[in-house]
């Protein structure tokens, strides 16, 4: 998907309104952003208070009130960029483990990295479903908007999904065009659609047959309407416009099954959709890079970034 440069200029002067003075107007640096959380940069996703925010958030609300990116630039950028979406059982949001370490093991490939922040749907949203959804379209769009300040290229932009956060990555492969909430500004006539997607111990159905039961009652509530379940089951989803896909599982996970990435598996082949698949026999859930030495999947964000540069 090519976007012309026009669009990206009047996109940008969208974004400067939304940002203010942010760094994010100022070239790429020549070192790279500290890997820590938070970020040096972080930019709310929102001019103002997100879609669907209510008059009065509970109480015990467990997520941000608004939705940001954290901006962790490469040394040396090669143009890619990546959105990362953390999980979190759409109950939190794991920033460090599949966020800032994530950005610690792509941005030395030239890869800079996006860790989106996302609103969760418990937390009161009048159109709780697509809340992350709502987020996750409006994060690849900004980073698209601003490309040339971020020293990247609007057609070399990625996501790497985790767990929750990658059924919201699925979704955002398979359903970029759903329109989940109405434009405001310039930002918003650019393209969702990812480039390349990694999609890392993903839920990728919200059928009950098979799926990851917190995620899915979390994100559509205890009786879910049949419709929204099949839209937003990433497995039900895929098309042949579907962007390449690269997965990460570990066969004795026990959250999130491995079939949820064997389906994944079958379908995008069927549609005649690229996809990459590293299995490994051990590996639990939850281990973001491949946490400590001896992790059996220490080393898939490395292929992860082989691979992306094959497919941009």
């Amino acid at each position: 998907m090519t976007i012309d440069r026009r669009t990206l200029i009047g996109s940008g002067l969208a974004l400067t309104a939304a940002a203010g003075a942010s760094r994010a107007q100022t070239a790429a640096p020549t070192s790279p952003d500290p890997l820590t959380w938070p970020a040096r940069q972080t930019l709310n996703l929102w001019p103002k208070a997100p879609p669907g925010a209510p008059a009065t958030r509970p109480a015990d609300r467990k997520g941000v009130d608004m939705p940001t990116l954290s901006v962790y630039r490469a040394a040396k950028p090669d143009g890619r960029a990546v959105l990362s979406i953390p999980g979190g059982g759409y109950s939190g949001v794991s920033v460090e483990n599949e966020g800032s370490n994530i950005a610690r093991a792509l941005t030395p490939h030239g890869i800079s990295v996006f860790v989106l922040n996302y609103r969760l749907p418990i937390d009161g949203w009048t159109d709780r479903a697509n809340a992350p959804v709502q987020d996750a379209q409006r994060a690849i769009r900004m980073i698209r908007s601003n490309a040339q300040s971020f020293g990247i290229d609007p057609n070399k932009v990625g996501i790497a999904g985790f767990s929750a956060g990658g059924h919201l990555g699925g979704v955002l492969a398979t359903a970029y065009n759903d329109r989940v909430y109405a434009p405001i500004d310039r930002v918003d006539e650019l393209p969702a659609r990812p480039d390349f997607a990694g999609l890392i111990y993903p839920v990728s159905t919200l059928a009950a047959r098979a799926t990851h039961s917190v995620s899915a009652e979390n994100l559509l509530g205890p009786k879910p309407d049949r419709a929204d379940v099949a839209r937003l089951s990433p497995d039900v989803r895929v098309n042949p416009d579907t962007p390449p896909l690269f997965l990460v599982h570990a066969m004795d996970d026990p959250v999130v099954p491995v079939d949820m990435s064997l389906m994944l598996i079958a379908v995008a082949r069927a549609a005649g959709v690229p996809v990459e698949a590293h299995l490994y026999e051990k590996g639990g859930h939850g281990f973001g890079v491949g946490n400590g030495e001896n992790h059996p999947a220490r080393g898939w964000a490395d292929r992860f970034a082989a691979w992306s540069a094959t497919h941009v």
